[in-house]
């Protein structure tokens, strides 16, 4: 099978591991996007805004547009508010007492966008938290670990103990859905068996 490969306009991490696992190459082209909320704006549109504003501005930086550019974005969301990274510790601890003993959903959007095309898909997870004790908290934020993630925790470190089930996508909560994210990348000729 041929290389290949597709511009990535995310600073993430974990979508970098995640985009790896799926055997496609790829090259960082991170934006500076307003990632503001617009007023009454629901979870579901802003996590479809921002995925699309990073994809389409990553492409607008391409001078020579030689594969499509894929943007993301995550939200944890409880009561319809959206949980963003902490602030500090105090947001980062009243986040973890937020989401103690109860579900909240976790929205993945991704947009891939080309010259002639454009696509885009949301992963919706519903993640139960079992209770966590002021202790557990207080000590999970010395860790370090919850201080730039979307809700202040990462499902794919220590945070793992919180969380009592997980229905849905587990690389969405991640932050790049790779169900939805391969169904995509189909849609512009791409292949993975």
């Amino acid at each position: 099978m041929p290389e290949q490969f597709i511009y990535l306009a995310s600073g993430s991490p974990r979508r970098r591991e995640l985009l790896a696992q799926l055997d496609i190459s790829f090259e960082l082209l991170v934006t500076d996007i307003d990632e503001s909320l617009l007023p009454d704006e629901p979870a579901d549109a802003y996590v479809r805004r921002m995925a699309r504003d990073k994809a389409r501005a990553a492409l607008e930086r391409l001078p020579v547009r030689r594969a499509p550019v894929l943007g993301a974005d995550t939200a944890v969301i409880v009561d319809r508010d959206i949980l963003g990274k902490p602030a500090d510790q105090a947001a980062g601890e009243a986040m973890l007492r937020c989401l103690s003993g109860r579900d909240h959903e976790v929205l993945t959007a991704v947009a891939i966008s080309a010259e002639e095309h454009e696509a885009m898909a949301v992963s919706r997870t519903v993640v139960t938290f079992r209770p966590l004790s002021d202790a557990e908290i207080k000590g999970y934020w010395a860790t370090g670990e919850p201080q730039d993630k979307a809700g202040g925790y990462a499902i794919q470190g220590l945070g793992a103990v919180f969380i009592a089930a997980i229905h849905g996508s587990y690389s969405g909560v991640m932050g790049l859905p790779l169900f939805e994210t391969a169904h995509l990348l189909n849609g512009f000729g791409y292949r993975f068996m």
